[in-house]
């Protein structure tokens, strides 16, 4: 007896041609074909995209590259070569959407251009990820991850006062990878009701500024940017990292008065801590953090982190763990991860490789999570399949 179809996703039957290598924009696609999408991934032939050579921890393979390009199929052309562009252009006719993240103008001396594009196939989307945009004097500057942070002003906010530090994730190419999905599945659904497609921008430059928009928004009011404060807050108290006399170390991030009266009767077992001119408003405990810890620091000192947990669990206070990534405590040991089922495994060329199930649930209908490509894996069969011009534009 045959095996059921599966359940049909939000996106079967788009198809999905991106121009891609690096962050940004193979995290747009590669959440595309999660929902369903089939993604053409095109890549230089040998290497392929240079995010396969970051690392080799993953069983040889970079962890970057698992991370963001399963469910993809990997077609190897030489775009210099005009059979290349050719091939390129027959698989395009008959996409419903084109990524790329080519250096400014490329695309455009490709003959890969928006405006080109949508003129020989007006149903068609196309999303250009760039550093900056593509106008403006810094256009043409290069635009890595840890330079868009600086220009942001990202890594003056992360840190401890003395030393400013970048994030420990791509966070302009995270943002700008979930900016071009989600304009494209607006452009999706626009194109359902005037039948038009649409040319989308991102860029690293304006996702990380958006997502600076609160210490922005201060400085533009304050006349000077929010305090860097590592694990604390400019503004709220207490607010970071604790260690109960065993060394577990316990997040706290109290942001109302309420919590406040209860964390000092509850946790610390001295209800008048509450009421102490120093720390009686908000205000007031940023001004005197510095006591303010010394006075937590020394009841949390003489318990150890499971009568901690079990204090702030019991008073109803906000806190966390402060995990490392392995061990058995570790993030990837998560309970929360187990106990909702998470984890799976796809498949590469290096073998089996973990992979947690992306975040959009659709009850009853498991996302695609399908294996990781080899360099042009899929080069022969995709170009027979589009080697005919498409009989209609789009």
């Amino acid at each position: 007896m045959s095996e059921p179809d599966p359940p049909a996703l939000p996106l079967d039957g788009v198809l999905v041609v991106s121009c891609e290598q690096a962050v940004a924009a193979p995290l747009a696609t590669r959440h595309l074909a999660d929902l369903g999408a089939r993604v053409v991934k095109v890549e230089r032939p040998g290497r392929g995209d240079f995010a396969r050579d970051y690392d080799t921890v993953v069983h040889g393979l970079s962890s970057h590259f698992v991370w963001l390009n399963r469910g993809k199929e990997s077609v190897a052309l030489d775009l210099k070569d005009p059979d290349g562009i050719a091939a390129l252009r027959r698989i395009v006719a008959r996409a419903d959407v084109f990524v790329q993240n080519f250096a400014p103008g490329a695309a455009e001396r490709l003959g890969l251009g928006a405006e080109d594009l949508r003129r020989e196939h007006p149903r068609l989307i196309t999303c250009s990820v760039s550093g900056y945009g593509s106008s403006g004097p810094y256009r043409d500057a290069k635009a890595y991850d840890l330079l868009i942070q600086a220009e942001t002003g990202l890594v003056t906010m992360t840190g401890t006062p003395e030393h400013p530090a970048k994030a420990g994730i791509p966070a302009a190419d995270v943002g700008a990878g979930m900016y071009a999905f989600s304009g494209i599945l607006a452009a999706l659904y626009e194109r359902e009701r005037t039948g038009e497609g649409t040319a989308l921008e991102v860029s690293l430059f304006d996702a990380l500024s958006e997502w600076m928009g609160f210490p922005l928004t201060y400085a533009a009011g304050a006349g000077h940017a929010p305090q860097r404060a590592g694990m604390s807050h400019p503004a709220i108290a207490p607010y970071g990292t604790f260690a109960a006399g065993d060394g577990t170390e316990v997040v706290l991030a109290i942001q109302n008065e309420r919590e406040w009266v209860r964390f000092c009767a509850e946790v610390l077992g001295d209800e008048d801590l509450a009421s102490d001119e120093r720390f009686a408003t908000g205000s007031a405990r940023v001004e005197h953090r510095p006591d303010l810890h010394a006075a937590i620091d020394a009841v949390l000192g003489t318990l150890d982190g499971e009568e901690v947990v079990a204090r702030l669990a019991g008073a109803g206070i906000a806190h966390a763990r402060q995990r490392d990534l392995v061990g058995d405590d570790g993030v990837l040991a998560h309970p929360q991860h187990a106990a909702r089922d998470r984890w799976r495994t796809v498949g590469s060329p290096a073998g089996e490789v973990p992979a947690l199930v992306p975040p959009i649930g659709l009850p009853g209908r498991p996302l695609r999570m399908g294996p990781i490509p080899d360099v042009g894996e899929h080069t022969d069969a995709v170009l027979a399949e589009f080697a005919a011009e498409a009989p209609d534009a789009r």
